[in-house]
C-alpha cells in the first residue's frame, strides 16, 4: 500500500511518520482515535487535519503491526 499522507523528515519532529509534512504526529492522531475521540473532535484540534488524515494514519499503524511482532501478554 501506498501512503501519500504519511511523511517522514529526518529534520521534523525527530523523523517520526506525520501527516503532509505536519507537525502532527502519526501516534498522535492514532492515539486520539484510540482515547475514544470522534473525527470531528480531531479535526477541531487540529484544523489543519483532513478526514482523510485520520484514515490514512489509521491504516499506517495497522500495516505497521502487520509488519513486526510486538511483545503481548498470552492468555492461558
Amino acid at each position: 500500500m501506498k501512503f501519500v499522507r504519511i511523511t517522514v523528515n529526518p529534520k521534523q519532529m525527530g523523523g517520526v511518520p506525520c501527516i503532509r509534512g505536519l507537525r502532527i504526529p502519526v501516534a498522535t492522531v492514532v492515539g486520539m482515535v484510540a482515547d475514544g475521540m470522534t473525527e470531528e473532535e480531531i479535526l477541531r484540534a487540529f484544523p489543519d487535519l483532513e478526514g482523510n488524515d485520520i484514515r490514512e494514519a489509521l491504516q499506517y499503524a495497522a500495516e505497521a503491526v502487520r509488519e513486526r511482532e510486538l511483545p503481548l501478554v498470552h492468555l492461558t
